[in-house]
């Protein structure tokens, strides 16, 4: 039996007639039944971070009977939602999630997932997790009573850029759904009680071998957050912990962001402005070939930022020449900037790459 569970039986509303023909195939469910059901139906779920895998959980969810779904920047489903339009941040994170029995936390970015962990642990709040990338996917649950939190997994942070985003590294189109409804089903099974949730284990599914692995993880008893002898009792700056800059995506989260303080940067805006002056600077586009080909900014030269420093001899500008460097939303740009400032280039970063371009300039370059 799980070692928490959501929901419970108190002041419950009862199933209706339809309700009762909706859900007819789960009422025979041994463990289940009307019972299971009537927990649903009075059940509360936030999905934070609702993209990839967001979708598919709010609409499995809804469609099992979860009563109330609350939805961190996401678009209306046919169910009993609350809209949260907001970004999670450390000053609201505590009062959004105190107010639902479960997280089904399918956050891309590191900052966010600490945050929610850490929320989750100090409202008590069991944290359903789940990540993609590429052919794999992970799915978890943290932050109940006798279990470990995420932090008890991933102490620490990677350093910045060590980890590409999905925008970067890309992911099976179908993974989401699968992993997403994975998350959902360990929803379910707290909310209900059944069965054995992933509470200290971390399920990891390889999509290209089909292979499933599950690895145990205890809970840590020197963990900052959860531990015997705490050390993070209040939410902190996330991003300052991860290392990296002030910057949102889709998801009311980070995504492909680095620490810009110290590089010189220039806004979209400025850039076109020189353009149209005919005062251009020489730019150089440090995404992948496939993604020029989707969004093009007519840059110069394209470049990987994994390939730059190794390729610095094809570079057509000259050490003394301006140049404006950008990705997809600023954080690759950021690092090659960087990178060029070392050896002596003078370079800026374009500040929000493509994505500010296509918000601020031109709305026909897509966003990817």
């Amino acid at each position: 039996m799980p070692t928490t569970t959501a929901g419970p039986d108190r002041q419950q509303a009862e199933l209706s007639p339809d309700e009762l023909q909706r859900y007819s195939r789960h009422l025979p469910l041994p463990e289940f039944g009307r019972k299971g059901q009537r927990k649903l139906k009075n059940a509360s779920v936030l999905l934070v971070g609702a993209g990839g895998l967001g979708s598919p959980a709010a609409t499995y969810l809804a469609a099992a009977g979860v009563g109330r779904i609350g939805l961190v920047d996401f678009d209306d489903v046919e169910t009993e939602i609350e809209r949260h339009e907001m970004r999670l941040t450390s000053d609201n994170a505590l009062d959004v999630i105190d107010d639902y029995d479960v997280v089904a936390d399918g956050t891309d970015n590191f900052p966010t997932r600490y945050l929610v962990n850490d929320a989750c642990v100090m409202t008590g709040t069991p944290n359903v997790y789940a990540s993609i990338f590429r052919f794999e996917g992970q799915v978890s649950v943290f932050a109940t009573e006798d279990g470990p939190c995420y932090r008890c997994l991933y102490e620490e942070p990677p350093p910045p850029g060590l980890v590409p985003s999905c925008a970067e590294g890309g992911v099976l189109g179908i993974l989401p759904g699968f992993i997403g409804t994975l998350q959902a089903t360990e929803v379910l099974k707290l909310i209900t009680g059944i069965g054995e949730p992933l509470i200290g284990r971390l399920l990891m599914v390889d999509a290209k071998t089909m292979n499933f692995r599950t690895l145990n993880v205890p809970t840590n008893p020197e963990c900052p957050v959860c531990g015997d002898d705490p050390s993070v009792t209040e939410l902190i700056d996330y991003e300052a912990f991860c290392g990296i800059g002030d910057s949102s995506s889709e998801n009311g989260t980070t995504d492909d962001v680095s620490d810009t303080d110290q590089i010189p940067e220039i806004s979209v805006h400025d850039l076109k402005q020189r353009r149209d002056a005919g005062d251009a600077p020489f730019v150089l586009d440090v995404r992948e070939p496939y993604e020029a080909e989707i969004a093009s900014l007519g840059a110069d030269q394209l470049i990987p930022v994994d390939q730059l420093e190794d390729r610095l001899d094809e570079l057509d500008a000259n050490p003394d020449e301006e140049i404006v460097i950008h990705c997809r939303s600023g954080g690759r740009s950021a690092k090659a900037t960087e990178l060029l400032r070392e050896k002596g280039y003078d370079a800026s970063n374009l500040a929000g790459g493509v994505l500010a371009w296509s918000d601020e300039i031109d709305p026909d370059v897509p966003q990817y």
